[in-house]
């Protein structure tokens, strides 16, 4: 990233109303780097949405600037942003071919016919769609749809392309495929992209960074790694991925180490990540991969529990446990011939460490 700005998009306590009472994005401030390819995610309403909007300049922030490439772009009209886009319902012109779709904005900025030709070719190819120049979009399949909407966003070289739920009318398959197609393209381009989606799976697989959105506010920032490894607050740590929690309250706080009493009165060591003092109320977030069973491995977390539901998933074992309270605690076993004993009303052992158990704010 040498080189590049780390402040190529600014979002400058920014806030938004639609009805100038409540704000559906609040205070937001948000940095993002050149050659980046950010997600916002989060649930329906969470303000992710809202926020790529305005980037495109189809809302105008209440309050708070937007600033892309070192210059204000509140009260730039959309058309003169240079910004691609790709929205979840293609939106090609239906009257117009393949090759007639990637010219319109080619020609809209007044590009000769001949570069307009190189250009299209091109970008076809970068998407693996040459030779379907003439096509109507009503001939093409829905992922065949979506990658002309891509190409499209890419064909007039823009530093920055938005990209809204793109994929979410494609079939499973399709669009996993897609994933790594839009990944390649990125990496293979270097364009800044913006990322709209509500599947975390999906901007796990692509992000440099994920903003993760909920009620108007970014709760976490970070790499998808660090995002799933180090939630730093119990909404995130529910929101990506599986997780198995604890209520309880701290009983004897240190910086390394916590003990929790769990609401059932069991006891159980955790990584005191937001609780600062015995006392403290807190749900401790523990990933299902992270609790091992019958292990030999010393672990300062050692329970029985009894297997209320097996689910087979081909390379792991979904295994719901009665634990701790908890009738749904979730372990993910991988599938080897010395985890045979694992049926329906079995009593087994399962160990964690305090490291992976992160005691975090119970709200």
């Amino acid at each position: 990233m040498s080189g590049k700005k780390s402040d190529f998009v600014k979002f400058e306590q920014v806030d938004k109303s639609y009805d100038g009472k409540e704000l559906v994005v609040k205070g937001l401030d948000l940095d993002i780097a050149e050659g980046e390819f950010l997600t916002l995610l989060g649930p329906s309403g969470s303000g992710k949405t809202t926020t790529l909007m305005m980037l495109a300049g189809f809302e105008t922030p209440t309050n708070g600037e937007i600033y892309f490439d070192g210059n204000p772009i509140n009260n730039i009209p959309p058309h003169k942003r240079g910004i691609g886009m790709v929205f979840q319902n293609y939106a090609l012109f239906p009257h117009l071919s393949v090759f007639e779709n990637l010219a319109f904005p080619l020609k809209v900025r007044k590009i000769d016919k001949a570069e307009i030709e190189e250009r299209i070719n091109k970008t076809l190819k970068m998407v693996s769609l040459t030779g379907f120049e003439n096509r109507m979009p009503a001939q093409l399949s829905g992922g065949q749809q979506q990658r002309v909407a891509v190409a499209r966003a890419l064909v007039f070289d823009p530093k920055l392309v938005l990209m809204d739920e793109p994929l979410g009318a494609l079939d499973k398959n399709l669009r996993e495929s897609m994933q790594y197609e839009l990944k390649h393209i990125h990496e293979t381009l270097g364009v800044t992209v913006v990322y709209v989606t509500h599947d975390q799976g999906e901007a796990l697989t692509m992000s440099n960074r994920i903003a993760v959105f909920n009620d108007g506010k970014v709760q976490q920032l970070s790499s998808p790694d660090k995002l799933y490894e180090e939630p730093v607050n119990s909404f995130v740590a529910k929101f990506i991925g599986e997780n198995n929690t604890f209520g309880g309250q701290v009983t004897n706080y240190s910086k390394e180490k916590c003990k929790v009493k769990l609401n059932d009165g069991s006891e159980i060591f955790a990584n005191p990540i937001t609780v600062k003092a015995n006392g403290d109320d807190t749900t401790v977030s523990l990933r299902p991969e992270r609790a091992l069973i019958n292990t030999k491995e010393k672990m300062d977390n050692n329970f029985k529990g009894k297997i209320e539901e097996v689910i087979y998933h081909g390379d792991h074992t979904r295994v719901r446990l009665d634990l701790l309270g908890n009738k749904d605690f979730i372990l993910k076993v991988p599938n080897s011939s010395a985890n045979m004993d694992i049926k329906l009303g079995n009593q087994i052992n399962v160990s964690w460490n305090s490291h992976d158990a992160r005691a975090l704010d119970p709200k």
